[in-house]
Formats: structure tokens, sequence, C-alpha cells
């Protein structure tokens, strides 16, 4: 390289540089800060005994749901309801949680959807259905959103719930600990991980200047009931495939009072079986994140092919190698702060831009299929892009 190539070539490797130092010096400061529910201090019951009802929404899901419910009704929290709702499944999954109702009718009950009503996708209409029964028949102080495949430890919903209270939380998510099974899951599961400090800073989440940082997580959303109410409930969010970060977002901008918190290990769930597996859920839900706005598709995929391949191009070059070998060692930094919570290893590191490439197909292979479609199929049901487009959410 010579001349105005070399000289913008170090600007750009210094650049990434700069940013990611930045982002895993900032990250170093912040993720520690993030309580962490398997201290001793945080073994307590939570103030005044407030009731809880755990909503659980259901399709096809015969082979997880069973350890899901089960580890629900052996929640250590006595003051604690939960609501399972079949949502049109094909399989076992509506009698696996009518005879566990039946088995513990003071601790589970079931609901059914038989038909999905129009301008509804299903997750969202499921769980409405269910947050109105809770609220009518029991009026809970909190709900608890959950998914079908999350398993809790027995301590889980008691130490979360204790802190939700203590802090005055609005709305208070524990991270769920993903369960790594193969070397493909970890590779874009810790890719994953990593990346998302860029989109959000987590350890923001309960500053209430900070507009741009909310945590939404579907494994563990939890809110006090008046303002599920106060947001609309999922009737504002019928056609948001990502109702949970939308939620996050209407929360945080409301002003309302957001927390977080890690539990390794207490909550946990298998996100999909290898790296197809997890290409396949990101496929229905990428381009959902963009708005199902392919411009905007493009630019992020020149955007992350310069954050999270251009070191490796850098690395290359006698003139470029330091700022790229800086880059990589925030990287590995960042793999490494993240395993706090996650637990997955920072060894995955090395295959972080093995990470990169499957993310930036995966973006592609969601607007594509969803282009070429014209449309989603979520929860057996077929949503056209156009109506998506159109009930978009808007913040608040």
């Amino acid at each position: 390289m010579t001349g105005i190539y070399l000289d913008t070539a170090r600007g750009l490797a210094w650049l990434l540089a700069i940013a990611w130092m930045w982002k895993a010096a900032t990250a170093a400061r912040g993720l520690p800060r993030i309580p962490n529910l398997l201290e001793s201090k945080f073994n307590r019951a939570p103030a005044g005994d407030p009731a809880i009802t755990v909503i659980v929404p259901a399709r096809d899901e015969q082979d997880a749901l069973p350890g899901c419910l089960k580890s629900l009704i052996e929640q250590d929290y006595a003051n604690l309801r939960i609501i399972a709702v079949d949502d049109r499944s094909t399989d076992a999954t509506g009698a696996i949680i009518d005879a566990l109702a039946a088995e513990h009718p003071n601790r589970l009950r079931a609901l059914h959807v038989k038909e999905l009503p129009a301008n509804w996708l299903g997750k969202p209409h499921a769980m409405a259905m269910a947050a109105r029964e809770a609220i009518t028949m029991d009026r809970p102080k909190y709900l608890l959103f959950t998914d079908a495949d999350v398993f809790f430890d027995p301590q889980a919903v008691r130490r979360s719930l204790a802190l939700a209270v203590a802090t005055e939380a609005d709305h208070f998510v524990t991270f769920p600990t993903p369960l790594v099974k193969s070397v493909g899951e970890g590779m874009l599961l810790g890719y994953l991980g990593v990346m998302g400090l860029w989109a959000t800073r987590p350890w923001k989440a309960s500053d209430p200047k900070a507009k741009q940082d909310s945590i939404g997580i579907g494994a563990f959303n939890l809110l006090r009931t008046e303002v599920y109410e106060q947001l609309g409930g999922f009737e504002a969010l019928r056609m948001e495939i990502l109702e949970d970060l939308t939620l996050a977002r209407r929360v945080k901008l409301a002003g309302l009072r957001q927390r977080v918190a890690i539990a390794p290990g207490m909550v946990s769930l298998h996100w999909a079986a290898g790296a197809l597996g997890v290409i396949h859920v990101m496929t229905k839900n990428l381009f959902a994140v963009f708005r199902f706005r392919i411009a905007l598709v493009l630019a992020a995929c020149a955007g992350f092919a310069f954050l999270c391949l251009g070191p490796f191009v850098f690395l290359g070059f006698q003139q470029t190698r330091l700022p790229a070998v800086l880059t990589l060692g925030a990287v590995a930094t960042l793999y490494t702060l993240s395993a706090r919570h996650s637990k997955i290893s920072p060894w995955y590191a090395f295959l972080f831009p093995a990470g990169a490439a499957m993310f930036l197909y995966s973006l592609l292979r969601s607007a594509l299929t969803t282009l070429r479609a014209g449309g989603v199929t979520w929860r057996g049901t077929f949503y056209p892009l156009g109506d998506l487009r159109k009930n978009i959410t808007p913040p608040r």
C-alpha cells in the first residue's frame, strides 16, 4: 500500500481499534454493576409477598413444555400462579397442559386458542388473552411473560421478584443462560452476545436518561400489572414479531423504571439445535429488527463487515497490523466479559470471524427469504409483508 491508500487504511484500522477498545473499556466498567442474583444477599423473599402470575404461551412444544411447566410449578415462592396457553397446537401440547393443570389446580391454569383473530400474531395474542384472564380472575401485582422452552431454578422467580420489588422496577429482566450443545451454537450465540453490547448497554437499562438503552428478553419479561395496562398490553403490539424488544423500548421511552439482573444457570434455555438451527430462528427475526427495510439491511451488512471482518484484513499488512491486533484483543476481552452471565466459553473468540460471516449470511437470508415469500410464516400462520410493515408499532 502506498500514498493515500496507506494513509486511509491506517486511519480506518485505528478507527476500528479505538471503537472496539472503547466498547471493551465501557463494558469492563459497566457489566460488573449488573446485579447477580446468585449472590447470597439476593436470597430473600419479596417484600409484601406480592402475587405474581407467570404466562407461558406454547405452540407445538410437547418436548420442552413439560420441563418448563414443572420447573415453574416447583418454584419456592407460594404466591405464584401459572397460566399456560395452548396456541392452536397440532401435537400433544394442549393435552400436556391439561394434564398438569388437573394435577396442580391451585398452581396452573390452562387456556386454549382454537382460532387466531385477524390482525394478530399468534404469540402476542396468546399472551394478551392470558393476561386478561389473570387480571380478571386474580388481579396479581406482577405478570411474568416467558417462553415454553425456558427452564427455571426453583429460586429463580423469588429472587428476581425480590429484587424487582426492592428496586421499585416497573419492568424487570433476568438474563437467561443459553444452553450450548454444539460448537456451531457456541460460535453464533457467543458472537451475538458480544455484538449485542453494540446495540444496547445493559448496565444503562436502569438509567432514565439513557433512552436508547432498553432490554427486552422473551424468556423473562416481568412487569407490574398496572404498567402492563398503562402501555396497552400486548393489544398494542398485535403484529410485532419482536414484541419483547418493542415492549422494553416502550417502557423506557415512557420514563418507567427498567431493571436487569444476571443469574447464570438460574433461567436457562436451548435456543436451537446446531448452527443451522440458530440460523433458522434468526431467519424469522432479523429482518424485523430492521423494520423490514432492505436498504437498512444492506447498510447494516456493510457496517458489520467492516466492524467484524475489517480487522482480519488489516492484520495482513504490516502498516495496519498493530491496530488490528489491538482490535482483536478488545474483541477477546468482550467475549471474556460476556461469559460472566452467558457461560459461553471466551475461547469462542477464536471463531469470531466465522460467527460474523454466519451472522451476515443469516441477516441476508432473513431479508431475502421474507421478500421472496412476501411475508413471514410464524406459529403456523402466514403474515403478508405489507401487513407487517403497516402495523409496525410506533415506539410511543
